[in-house]
């Protein structure tokens, strides 16, 4: 039996969801030979990164965005298990078409916006369009949420996944939250390093947010 397969059934992953995403998982690996989307280069390596995507099942609502999306983790298979319409910013053409096309195979909700975040944030829209919002492997906390905020509706959400955060880059997430109109609702573990962290928005974002393209990651708010 395929290994992804066998280890989403004894996640207790519904029998409707295991086809499409193992298929996803086939035809990521198979585009990866081509171009590089991910960095598993076999199903053993790339099966981690499909089940770290859906532990965010249970907080993605209504509609989300998810920024520097690569090859679609985590934003395709939260796609395919909720069905929550998707739209997903990448800045790279052949990454971006990818993408599209595993909107079109798995028929899910969505876009896909071939711009930098920085750009696209400022889209009217695109701003403050969405209920959820994530990104994977994209530079420190306080840049993820300069990037990230200001797609966010008021009472809407950021759900990131982090690996080990000092108190510094904690303390500066929680204070460039403030300054992008939201407020970090809590930080849950998950297991060893890993861990989970929302931040609520509470208020708009001001119009300067997020700075211009390269700015967020050169210099990160309050950090």
């Amino acid at each position: 039996m395929n290994e992804l397969r066998s280890r989403l059934e004894s996640e207790g992953i519904e029998e409707r969801f295991l086809e499409p995403l193992t298929r996803y998982a086939e035809l990521l690996l198979e585009a990866n030979r081509r171009f590089n989307l991910t960095g598993a280069k076999n199903m053993a390596e790339l099966t981690p990164h499909i089940l770290d995507s859906l532990t965010l099942r249970p907080f993605i609502e209504k509609s989300h965005v998810d920024i520097g999306s690569g090859g679609g983790l985590p934003a395709i298979p939260l796609a395919i298990v909720t069905g929550v319409p998707v739209t997903m910013i990448e800045t790279t053409l052949k990454k971006a078409r990818f993408l599209e096309q595993m909107l079109a195979e798995f028929g899910l909700q969505g876009e896909v916006v071939a711009e930098r975040a920085e750009v696209a944030a400022h889209d009217p829209r695109l701003r403050g369009a969405f209920h959820t919002g994530t990104a994977r492997a994209v530079s420190s906390a306080p840049t993820v949420a300069e990037l990230l905020l200001p797609f966010i509706e008021i009472g809407g959400r950021v759900v990131l996944q982090r690996g080990s955060m000092d108190e510094r880059e904690t303390n500066a997430l929680t204070d460039a939250s403030l300054m992008l109109g939201g407020k970090v609702e809590r930080l849950d573990r998950l297991h060893g390093q890993k861990r989970l962290i929302f931040v609520e928005k509470t208020e708009r974002t001001p119009e300067k947010y997020p700075r211009r393209v390269g700015v967020p990651e050169k210099k990160p708010l309050c950090f």
